[in-house]
């Protein structure tokens, strides 16, 4: 008889999202007379910029001619949108990235939750805490986290970086070793970000103690301050012991078109194996490419029309940021984030639980957020808004909170 995989069994209540979503269509449901404005989830809501546009629809063109028609997709992903990527995100700021060391995927998502199955199960992991929840579930769901403590809401074989407002919500190296350390910058949720120094000494000690860093680096296109870095390729050493993660949904608007890479320098071995070769294998066996279209249009992020089109659109991301930011601190609420980042971390009021300031923010005035403690234990009392709306509904869900 058939046995369902008991590690799902382990993970605790629903995916963080799919319960903020069913929150609000309940809400929905009982007041439909009230305009519920979204802050919530990282889902952006500007239209794919002309450029990107136009080869989608010359994609689609070629697609129905036999001369130009495509099928399958190279299992690393096309040469073109590889290149383009390695000359742009690489060696532009010097990182020493070679084409062949890109792997093309559908969306970091998928990416983050899946790079864990070319290492061993007794893996020891650490994250950052609060942290983007599917780093932890895809482990749990591997078998590598233990047992689940209710009253912490931790994982007993997960080694936890609190980052905290004492720290500046970046971590401290941890006391434990870890085998693979999951760091994301500009993060998410908090919108912290660390300089190149502060990098360095991650990328140090990964090396001396054995480690593998993965390193999501989803949100550099929102990056404005000079010494903090977009690839973790700009520290010395990074090639023998970091992976890392890229999306085009964040700098693009990729979120419903669905487009990614992960970068395995071929350096980084164990036993004398890369783990390039290792990736290569997954990829190959369980992936068939993202489709020809789609990289066509990735490709096109990379022109100077496309560059131009997509840095005006991040700047009105971050218009709605400031305008988040400016208008909490205006309300008393203590806040950071807003500035490499495209969320603003805000402390609750009044010692509200995460979940107890989302009932009232939804209930009082009609906005949705995200509960800090979704993303982890640290992130109790806590609260996640996003910049991703209209500016106009931005603005209008600043106002209702500041009249609250």
């Amino acid at each position: 008889m058939f046995q369902p995989n008991e590690n799902y069994l382990k993970l605790p209540g629903s995916y963080l999202f799919s319960t903020v979503a069913r929150k609000q269509r309940e809400y929905a449901e009982a007041h439909p007379d009230k305009k519920i404005i979204k802050l919530s989830i990282g889902d952006v809501t500007q239209p794919l910029c002309p450029a990107i546009i136009k080869a989608l629809h010359d994609a689609v063109d070629e697609m129905a001619s036999a001369d130009t028609f495509k099928g399958y997709a190279p299992d690393l992903g096309y040469e073109f949108l590889r290149n383009a990527i390695a000359e742009n995100d690489y060696k532009a700021r010097g990182c020493d990235i070679a084409a062949d060391e890109i792997f093309v995927a559908d969306g970091a998502k998928s990416d983050s939750a899946n790079i864990q199955e070319i290492f061993t199960q007794n893996t020891k992991i650490a994250v950052c805490d609060p942290v983007y929840p599917v780093y932890v579930d895809s482990n749990v769901m591997a078998g590598r986290t233990g047992t689940y403590d209710k009253e912490t809401e931790t994982w007993s074989d997960v080694i936890y970086m609190p980052c905290l407002k004492e720290n500046n919500f970046a971590p401290e190296l941890p006391k434990e070793t870890p085998d693979l350390i999951y760091l994301c910058f500009p993060n998410n949720p908090t919108g912290s970000t660390i300089t190149k120094s502060q990098l360095q000494e991650w990328v140090d000690y990964a090396n001396k103690v054995g480690a593998v860093i993965i390193y999501d680096a989803a949100y550099e296109a929102y990056i404005s301050e000079a010494d903090v870095p977009h690839s973790i390729y700009e520290c010395e050493g990074a090639r023998t012991c970091a992976i890392e993660l890229h999306s085009f949904s964040k700098n693009a608007g990729f979120t419903g078109v669905r487009l990614s890479y992960v970068v395995i320098p071929k350096e980084i071995k164990r036993d004398g194996v890369m783990l390039h070769s290792l990736w290569a294998r997954r990829h190959g066996t369980k992936y068939n490419g993202a489709p020809y279209i789609i990289q066509k249009a990735g490709e096109a992020v990379y022109s100077a029309e496309g560059k131009a089109q997509l840095k005006e659109q991040v700047a009105y991301y971050m218009k709605n940021a400031a305008y988040i930011k400016n208008g909490l601190k205006e309300a008393g609420y203590d806040c950071s984030g807003g500035v490499n980042a495209p969320y603003i971390w805000l402390r609750t009021p009044n010692n509200m639980t995460s979940w107890e300031f989302f009932d009232y923010l939804l209930d009082k005035a009609n906005v949705l957020g995200t509960p800090g403690s979704g993303f982890g234990p640290s992130g109790e009392h806590y609260f996640r808004l996003t910049a991703f709306g209209s500016y106009e509904s931005t603005v209008e869900a600043i106002n209702r909170i500041k009249a609250l």
